[in-house]
């Protein structure tokens, strides 16, 4: 079996750690996400896994003749050959076995059939032979127009130029290279981020029957659901393994951030104690043995840090604008390009409230539309009219281009914010990415993707009850996304959205518009799954495939005629409307759903002697534990009294010292003498609480490890 292994591997950038002491196993059949807030180091890790880099420490094992072929997230940039010739490359290798093949027949035309070393030509002969059969070389013609078409490229594309391609063409045509090439171990840094939804379907088909291993790094929680048995997440540099789809970790991470949060809880009220009380006695001689031993006790505390990647971060829309019932109403809006009919005699209307995705293939006319409804585009025919009171903000990737590249990042955001959100305008721009020192970058220096980030941020804290959006969640992390998602579904205007994210569409969308070419745009009232369904039961086949490779646990969401906004988990099944024509339709406003939690089941197996014994053992351990935590917390009683009982001895010496100073009492030789015995008496009691309280203090050392657990 092929694999790639790496133990106890290290790595450091200046003084910032990547990699501590992480191990990892790949295999032919391993199917692995690698999580991680951006900027954690997962694509460093997959250039580490790949033999691209080389770690500070560590080992990295790969099995002989193991192939490893790594997608990187950008680079692409093809010429001189055309679409197909640039992707026929990946048979490179495979044109080296054959040109190796026919050097050693030539050898044997001119061999002795006895002689050893032909028969060990002809050994490596068949080999090489059976790899090259192995390989599909005589079948990449159609296996490479498989994977293009599969990929979103048309026939009639695969002969053009690739120096003509686009950034994201090129990336497809990269992962088109990754995938032909038929490595052991695939590694593949965001392979859908310039997939249209059919793209996405097929390499999700693709991968669940490669019979290789793969590690991918993605944004989109469907496909890696769809996708992945195990998570890696890289975090702080410490590597970490999930069993189970991306959904399992986020619940597993959920329940682990929830525990590590109340430890860091109690972990933050016991410092405050320990340095309340160091800061209240030290200066103190009385207590100088008690206030060292606090010293120790915070010295000896290992902080627990709250992840940053893993703070949740909450958005809310500025409220929109009063407007009436209906967004908007098409009547019959058509639109064409030379001969081309990309939206076709379209009537529609729009309730209030809605939240409709646009589903359809590449060229269907979903941008198209999207202009048309945002006003950027006004070359068309037929009627579009806005209801009362309707103010429109749009979102598209070029509209970054419009950004004032002379401000920082937050001078740019902070010039459309409303008064009240700028406070808090840093935390914003952070759920965008934009974290520390990145807020003074200036525009100008900005990646594409940043800039969109920029552009999206100021279109939501934009005052407006239509948005209109075109691949918002481009560019975002999962962390992010989910950020917008949640803001997205308690804004009580109206949404219009184009998206290749399974998960945003099924968990925001309200209806679902299809359009397609050649036919009229249909409505469907619910959610994407539900539109699948419904395609899947009229036969088609596209549909029927797509549910079949998504999990079973994921519901379709018919959209009722009332309802509230569905939150981030998992709804139940319903059943409602069908598909209808929309040369004449009009939905209902709402979104409903109910949250449910996935339970996992486990079976019971036969316990050997020595479990038996480890259960023993375990029990015996549970009690000795609970014992001591019995008498660390009989023993903080009892520190918290001695403490009390000392402040009550100090204030009362104290107070007894300023009635002997009192120039009344200097004549008075009987009552100096009584205020002297008072004062020694209190004295007495003070040492012997001060005695006991160190040798409290010495038995809670024992008791360290319980500071913050008890």
């Amino acid at each position: 079996m092929a694999f790639v292994q790496f133990t106890g591997v290290s790595l450091a950038f200046g003084d910032r750690d990547i990699l501590l002491d992480a191990s990892l196993y790949l295999a032919s059949g391993s199917k692995a996400a690698l999580a991680g807030p951006n900027g954690s180091g997962k694509t460093t890790l997959l250039r580490i896994i790949s033999g691209d880099l080389a770690a500070d420490s560590g080992d990295r094992a790969v099995q002989k003749d193991c192939r490893v072929a790594w997608l990187a997230q950008s680079g692409a940039a093809y010429k001189g050959c055309s679409v197909f010739a640039e992707a026929e490359k990946a048979y490179a290798a495979i044109e080296a076995l054959i040109e190796a093949r026919d050097a050693i027949g030539r050898q044997l035309e001119t061999s002795s059939a006895d002689d050893r070393r032909t028969t060990l030509w002809l050994e490596r002969y068949q080999h090489l032979d059976e790899s090259i059969n192995d390989s599909g070389w005589y079948r990449r013609a159609d296996r490479i127009r498989e994977v293009l078409q599969g990929l979103g490229f048309a026939v009639d594309s695969l002969d053009r130029p690739i120096g003509e391609l686009s950034g994201g063409w090129q990336m497809r045509v990269s992962l088109a290279k990754v995938l032909l090439s038929n490595p052991d171990i695939m590694l593949l840094d965001e392979p859908t981020n310039y997939l249209d939804l059919e793209a996405r379907d097929w390499l999700e088909a693709f991968l669940q029957a490669f019979r290789g291993g793969f590690v991918i790094v993605s944004h989109d929680r469907s496909f890696l659901d769809a996708c992945v048995s195990e998570v890696y997440e890289l975090l702080h540099g410490k590597l970490t393994r999930y069993a189970g789809n991306y959904s399992a970790y986020e619940v597993r991470r959920s329940q682990e951030l929830a525990t590590l949060f109340n430890e860091w809880e109690a972990q933050q009220e016991e410092i405050a104690k320990l340095e309340d009380f160091i800061r209240r006695f030290r200066y103190k001689p009385t207590k100088a043995a008690q206030v060292q031993s606090r010293v120790k006790q915070l010295e000896k505390i290992d902080p627990i840090v709250i992840p940053e990647g893993m703070k949740k971060m909450h958005f809310s829309f500025p409220p929109p604008p009063h407007a009436g019932k209906i967004a908007l109403t098409l009547d019959g809006v058509a639109k064409a390009y030379g001969d081309k009919r990309v939206v076709d005699q379209l009537s529609l209307t729009i309730d209030a409230g809605e939240k409709i995705a646009f589903v359809g293939r590449n060229g269907a006319g979903k941008s198209t539309l999207m202009r048309i409804i945002a006003g950027v585009d006004k070359d068309f025919s037929g009627g579009l009219r806005y209801g009362i009171g309707i103010s429109t903000a749009w979102f598209s990737q070029d509209v970054a281009d419009n950004l004032d590249e002379s401000r920082t990042v937050i001078e740019e955001v902070e010039s459309t914010c409303p008064n009240h959100l700028i406070p808090g305008l840093r935390n914003l721009l952070g759920a965008f990415l934009f974290r520390g020192d990145d807020v003074e970058k200036r525009v100008k220096v900005l990646s594409g993707g940043e800039r969109s980030r920029v552009a999206l941020l100021k279109m939501l804290l934009h005052p407006a009850n239509l948005l209109v959006l075109d691949e918002p969640t481009n560019h975002l992390d999962l962390n992010s996304k989910d950020v917008l998602l949640e803001a997205l579904q308690r804004f009580e205007g109206t949404v219009l959205f184009v998206s290749h994210d399974r998960f945003f569409i099924d968990e925001l969308a309200t209806r679902v518009l299809e359009l397609s070419c050649g036919t009229s745009p249909r409505l469907f009232h619910g959610n994407y799954r539900y539109y699948l369904q419904k395609k899947a039961s009229e036969g088609d086949p596209a549909a029927m495939a797509q549910l079949a490779l998504q999990p079973a646990d994921k519901n379709a969401l018919p959209t009722p005629s009332n309802g509230s906004s569905a939150g981030l988990a998992a709804r139940p099944a319903n059943t409602g409307a069908v598909g209808t024509s929309a040369n004449s339709i009009s939905g209902a406003t709402g979104n409903a759903g109910a949250a449910s939690s996935p339970g996992a089941a486990s079976s019971p197996g036969a316990a050997s002697d020595d479990a038996l014994a480890d259960g023993r053992d375990g029990k015996a351990q549970r009690e000795l534990d609970k014992k001591r935590k019995t008498e660390y917390r009989r023993l903080l009683r009892r520190e918290e009294d001695l403490i009390g009982q000392s402040d009550r001895l100090d204030a009362d010496i104290a107070s007894l010292r300023e009635d002997m100073a009192q120039p009344a009492n200097y004549s008075d030789g009987q009552r100096m003498k009584q205020l002297q015995q008072r004062l020694e008496q209190l004295e007495q009691s003070a040492a012997t609480v001060a005695a006991e309280w160190e040798k409290v203090a010495a038995e809670l050392e024992q008791y360290a490890d319980l500071a913050t657990s008890a």
